[in-house]
């Protein structure tokens, strides 16, 4: 079987020659390589020396990270503005919306040490704030590019299965783009009328989105991008503010014949059990260990035998201090799943991270095709 046949008998329920295997190393490719990496653009074409550098390290492709497959436009009285600068000696971008109602800007500042964009400045701290996002992504159309997606997808071609992602939901839009963990936790409490608001406004304009996404793509699984963590979102939060937009974005996903996987990269306990409620396919980038706080078993308890857990590798086991026979026991563990379920795939818990060891990614590979 090819690895993109392994992965699409998993999410049909079937049973595949042996467990399918992809990684997502963007992240550690922009770093090792030094490449340019600027959250201002995507990628209409594909990635193709990133692609070509999975297939080198064996490892099948299916996250494509900033890659266009749609168009986003706004209403003649929205402007919505990317741009990058120097600011106190580093590049800063900074996102805008102005509209009728205000403006509200965020900045993210590049850090080289971890080769990423940490959060400068939040976009939202008030109702007026507020008013001013759900007014600005209340009012979006959005445009399919499936030649795009097509171009990628047809590049990748049987060594991995291209996701379809669908970004955030208005929750996740809040707690990590504009207004942070800590005030969108006050506003639910000091402003909760505004806030539900703004997530309704902009959940509604998301399931457009969806349905777009759904009905003009030919892409067998789609992805909900949410970094989602339950301690972000525990139980009683999540079906306050995310559980009704998860579940109907979900079922017009299900209703055109497609899969849904819902990205958790962060505390699974309880996380799994609220994502495989709302009718979730898969979760993607379980992460067990320091990061997820489950070991591999746990996750099955919670999941079931149906839910497809994709991922398996604890963040720190990567490196280079950490022994590579304790990587290696990780990985076992993670295949042994698949004497309880078909419905495993090994993965990396969210990206292979910058600095991981180039050994471990290969050994990785290895181990599955003799374990897996």
């Amino acid at each position: 079987m090819t690895e993109r046949e392994r992965i699409l008998s998993v999410y049909y329920g079937e049973m595949p020659d042996r467990t399918p295997f992809m990684l997502d190393l963007s992240h550690y490719y922009y770093h090792r390589f030094q490449k340019d990496w600027d959250l201002c653009y995507g990628y209409h074409e594909p990635e193709r020396d990133l692609i070509d550098f999975n297939r080198k390290m064996g490892a099948g492709f299916y996250m494509p990270n900033q890659a266009v497959f749609s168009r986003t436009d706004y209403d003649n009285d929205i402007l919505s503005a990317a741009e990058k600068k120097i600011e106190d000696g580093s590049p800063v971008i900074t996102w805008r919306f102005e509209t009728p109602v205000g403006t509200i800007e965020r900045k993210r500042v590049w850090m080289p040490g971890s080769y990423s964009w940490a959060i400068k400045k939040w976009g939202v701290e008030d109702e007026k704030d507020l008013e001013v996002l759900k007014y600005a992504m209340g009012h979006r159309r959005f445009a399919a590019l499936p030649e795009n997606y097509n171009a990628w997808a047809g590049y990748v071609g049987d060594d991995g299965l291209l996701y379809l992602p669908a970004g955030y939901s208005a929750m996740e839009y809040l707690l990590h783009y504009w207004m942070g963990v800590e005030n969108t936790i006050y506003a639910a409490a000091d402003m909760e009328e505004e806030l539900e608001d703004c997530v309704r406004a902009i959940n509604e304009n998301n399931l457009e989105m969806i349905d777009m996404l759904a009905s003009r793509f030919d892409a067998p699984v789609i992805v909900m991008g949410d970094n989602f963590s339950s301690e972000m979102q525990p139980p009683s939060f999540f079906a306050r503010w995310s559980k009704d937009y998860y579940t109907r974005a979900i079922e017009i996903i299900h209703s055109y014949g497609k899969k849904a996987a819902v990205h958790i990269d962060g505390k699974l306990r309880y996380a799994i059990q609220m994502i495989k409620e709302t009718g979730a396919d898969a979760i993607d980038a379980v992460t067990p260990g320091s990061v997820g706080g489950y070991t591999p078993s746990e996750c099955r308890k919670e999941a079931g035998k149906e839910l497809i857990l994709s991922g398996g590798i604890p963040n720190e086991l990567w490196y280079d201090y950490s022994p590579m026979e304790k990587f290696e026991a990780a990985v076992k563990d993670w295949l042994s799943l698949k004497e309880e379920s078909t419905a495993l795939i090994a993965a990396a818990g969210d990206q292979v991270p910058p600095g991981a060891e180039e050994a471990k990614i290969l050994r990785m590979g290895e181990l599955v095709r003799e374990f897996g």
